[in-house]
């Protein structure tokens, strides 16, 4: 708590208005006037005399609320660090295991800018790991080690309070240091919208404990970069370039067989990861051959065991953006029911029906085996050149080709929002880049007026 013993107080001021009559203390802390007004004298009065009383025994004014020091709540001298563990533990129970991990992460980065002092400063680095590791998380904070603990006393005793965030120079220095990575670069717009809505959210929880009369962070001008939300139309693959990769993963020793029929429920489905990791035979409705359909109704996000609350890596939840138990019905095109079928008799499913499983006895398919066999895919699918661009980059970008291709194809947008799990407006809005209708037509009319 920042005080000041720099204390002018002013007799009290009466004011007749629409509504009745009222009555201001007006006072002043180093400089900085403030202002209560009362309904009635007696009340106005007697609050005079604490602040006199407070000022004439030599008592320090807080700075930031302008009342004496003695007259603070302790949640008003709540340390950020305190207070951001206490809002990531309120947070905790409701939240997906993914969305948990992206609190800790978004906390980690403000709580940094929010220290202060170097006396016996531990590492950056080790100061980060004890805060998104251990600090943020609810069910291992009890259990971190010696050395973490030592590092977290050390925030908990230089981190400065949350009524800080008030003043307008320490508030806005925390959102530009958002606005860059470690190495000093410029973080990702999506990072930064990300981390500005958690900061938000978390103040407006402030304010519901009352730590914060107000929200600061609306009323400050300050812009965040501009989130970029379409596809980047360089990223889509055509259907040419999707068989070439998923035969390269198809070749991919160990695991490359195993996950090519995953990569294909990407493409041919537009699933999303998470929803194909969770696809089981059950879900299937498919003949010998051509046309079948699948209906998704649940999704296991990778979050890491630290994170869910089963200590599996995956956490099981509904499908994005629906109700528990509510689920969506995609069509099965022929090649992927070929494929799915051939994956079926090769490696069987899993004891409760899973399709996609990991080498070792049947468990959680590991992400760390997706992306190797994708990495490794595009290496041998591409040239150099074309591996460096963003082509098919991640296997996300399967979905976005899936999307694309379906919008290209002439199949209406209601039916591809819903085959994919989006709105129309949000369709739009991501795959309006993506759209080739009509392009060629276009081209041939600026032919024509230029005289060719």
């Amino acid at each position: 708590m920042d005080t000041s013993y720099d204390v002018r107080i002013w007799k009290i001021e009466t004011y007749e208005g629409k509504r009745g009559r009222s009555y201001y203390v007006r006072w002043a802390v180093a400089g900085k006037p403030w202002r209560e007004p009362f309904k009635v004298k007696a009340l106005a009065e007697s609050f005079r005399a604490d602040l006199m009383t407070a000022a004439r025994k030599g008592e320090g004014f807080d700075i930031e609320t302008g009342r004496p020091a003695s007259a603070a709540r302790p949640d008003q001298a709540m340390t950020w660090y305190d207070f951001a563990c206490a809002f990531a533990d309120m947070k905790w129970p409701r939240v997906a295991a993914t969305t948990r991990r992206t609190h800790a992460e978004a906390l980690t980065a403000v709580t940094v800018l929010m220290l202060s002092g170097t006396a016996g400063k531990p590492g950056d680095q080790a100061i980060r790991h004890a805060l998104c590791r251990w600090a943020f998380n609810t069910q291992c904070r009890a259990g971190a080690p010696a050395d973490v603990q030592a590092t977290l006393r050390w925030v908990a005793r230089h981190c400065r309070t949350v009524s800080s965030l008030r003043k307008p120079e320490v508030l806005r220095s925390v959102l530009d240091g958002l606005t860059v990575r470690l190495d000093g670069t410029p973080a990702a717009p999506s990072v930064i919208s990300r981390r500005r809505k958690i900061l938000n959210t978390a103040v407006e929880y402030a304010v519901e404990r009352r730590i914060l009369p107000a929200n600061p962070v609306p009323a400050l001008k300050w812009k965040a970069p501009r989130t970029a939300h379409a596809v980047d139309r360089r990223s889509v693959a055509n259907p040419g370039q999707v068989r070439s990769l998923l035969e390269a993963v198809r070749e991919q020793k160990r695991s490359g067989a195993r996950v090519v029929a995953f990569f294909g429920c990407l493409y041919f489905a537009a699933m999303r990861p998470e929803e194909a990791a969770a696809l089981n035979k059950s879900n299937l409705s498919l003949p010998a051959e051509g046309w079948g359909r699948i209906h998704l109704v649940g999704a296991e996000p990778h979050a890491g065991k630290d994170w869910t609350d089963s200590g599996k890596n995956r956490d099981k939840r509904q499908l994005k953006q629906r109700e528990i138990g509510e689920g969506r019905d995609v069509p099965c095109p022929p090649e992927l029911t070929s494929l799915l079928h051939w994956h079926m008799e090769t490696f069987g499913t899993a004891p409760d029906g899973r399709l996609f499983t990991g080498e070792r006895n049947g468990g959680e398919l590991p992400k760390g085996t997706i992306n190797k066999a994708w990495r490794l895919a595009r290496r041998a699918a591409f040239t150099p050149e074309v591996a460096a661009s963003p082509l098919a980059s991640t296997p996300y970008d399967l979905r976005h080709a899936a999307v694309s291709t379906w919008l290209n194809g002439g199949v209406p947008p209601t039916d591809v929002a819903a085959w994919a799990g989006h709105s129309v407006e949000i369709l739009f809005k991501i795959y309006a880049k993506c759209l080739d209708a009509g392009e060629d037509m276009l081209r041939q009319r600026v032919q024509a007026a230029l005289g060719h």
